[in-house]
């Protein structure tokens, strides 16, 4: 277990992509052991990731809440669910009421998807008003390609741009577009709904320039935001979102994640005492 102490009010949860090439059930073991307080369910090709019967199975087995659901807006997900967007996000809805979580992580469209784009903003307030699950637009990035900078995303790949009433900010992919991600949060003010914490250097090697790092191991301002948080009253929680597919052994990884949960702990509960 984590011997960090937990930050009042604010969530620390695991997303079960921080154990891949685990599969999601071990997220669920690996969550509980360490003492996180939730999970964020990634839905991809994992068939028990988008099983809302075998999750809540997971869930009360566990003894521990899904507090959100991330939808399947990644490119290696592109089949899952069938290839309409909007029907993409229903279920998620649907799962997201079933297991009793209260947050839909949403990528913003890709320039492809043209009609989806177009309608993006509008569509997704007309669902947030059938439903008490928030919709949270993540911040993505551009690609470097060639020497060229490629942006894959519709109307854009930063949701201060977009009217949208709820955002996710991730921390990797702040450092992948070179983004100052206290600014980002700044500019979000009551829109910053749900935090994905991981680190980034923003110079990594190959065209996709998403690290995921375990806090505190780049060059992102992870401490300073969570003490932003703490010292803003922000109501939504962080959610661990860490790459672990090179840690050499089960072990590796799990001391990855609880270093991951410790430093959230530490960093929420320092703002949270000094706020007193």
């Amino acid at each position: 277990m984590s011997g960090a102490a937990k930050a009042p009010g604010t969530p620390v949860a695991l997303s079960t992509s921080s154990v891949y090439p685990q599969r999601t059930p071990d997220a669920f073991e690996i969550a509980a052991r360490l003492g996180y307080d939730g999970v964020e369910v990634m839905v991809y090709t994992d068939p028990v990731s988008q099983d809302a019967d075998v999750l809540c199975t997971l869930r009360d087995y566990r003894q521990i809440p899904i507090l959100a659901v991330h939808a399947p807006s990644l490119l290696l997900t592109q089949r899952v669910w069938g290839r309409e967007p909007w029907e993409k996000l229903r279920r998620a809805k649907d799962l997201a009421e079933r297991v009793g979580a209260g947050v839909v992580v949403v990528h913003p469209p890709f320039r492809w998807q043209q009609e989806y784009a177009r309608g993006f903003e509008k569509g997704l307030a007309a669902m947030a008003e059938e439903t008490d699950v928030i919709f949270a637009v993540e911040n993505m990035y551009p690609l470097r390609v060639g020497g060229s900078e490629v942006v894959p995303y519709s109307p854009h790949w930063d949701p201060t741009e977009l009217d949208v009433p709820h955002v996710t900010l991730d921390l990797s992919h702040t450092a992948a577009s070179g983004s100052d991600a206290l600014a980002m949060a700044a500019a979000l003010d009551g829109r910053l709904a749900h935090v994905h914490l991981a680190d980034g250097t923003g110079a990594p090697t190959g065209p996709i320039p998403d690290e995921h790092l375990v806090p505190g191991r780049g060059g992102q301002p992870c401490a300073e935001l969570l003490a932003l948080l703490s010292g803003t009253g922000y109501r939504g929680m962080v959610v661990v979102e860490v790459n672990t597919n090179r840690a050499p052994t089960n072990q590796a990884r799990s001391a990855d994640l609880a270093e991951s949960l410790a430093f959230a702990r530490q960093h929420l509960s320092l703002a949270a005492g000094q706020a007193r």
